[in-house]
């Protein structure tokens, strides 16, 4: 298949480039642009490892074509940076609290808890299980990654 000409904006920077009408964003984002952050789990939605914010919202990029980037702003976990290249908050709080390990599903949830952040900055232990209940981790057992994001509200609303 041909591939088409599209221009999207990832994390505040148009981007124009080739891609087949079946890529998905995932692949556009990996392949296309080099942001290999969003880490490609199952490949069909279950693990939430590429999870990314389409208009702020949590979405599986492994979900989404490509061409559906167009006229949105998509934003990556390297996105996230504070200005001056600082750590976002739920990233620094993640390390600080030990809710990582291997690390491959941290991207996916650390988008999902920005996003809930974004839409509830006082979420509840049970609002942020539910906010990251698409993320699958295998290492953590998630108290230490509920205790960290917990961690990063306080810290954003201070």
């Amino acid at each position: 298949m041909n591939r088409i000409l599209m221009s999207c904006r990832v994390n505040g920077e148009d981007h124009t480039c080739l891609a087949d009408p079946r890529d998905t964003l995932l692949e556009l984002l990996r392949e296309r642009l080099q942001l290999t952050g969003t880490k490609e789990g199952c490949g069909n939605g279950n693990c939430g490892s590429c999870t990314v914010l389409v208009d702020g919202a949590a979405v599986c990029a492994c979900l989404v074509l490509a061409g559906e980037a167009q006229g949105v702003e998509v934003t990556t976990v390297e996105g996230l940076a504070a200005s001056g290249g600082g750590r976002h908050p739920v990233q620094q709080a993640l390390i600080d609290h030990g809710g990582t390990q291997c690390g491959f599903c941290t991207p996916g949830i650390i988008m999902s808890a920005v996003a809930l952040l974004r839409e509830n900055p006082d979420p509840t232990d049970a609002e942020i299980r539910h906010a990251i209940a698409g993320n699958i981790c295998r290492c953590t057992g998630y108290e230490k990654i509920v205790r960290a994001i917990a961690s990063a509200a306080a810290e954003i609303r201070s």
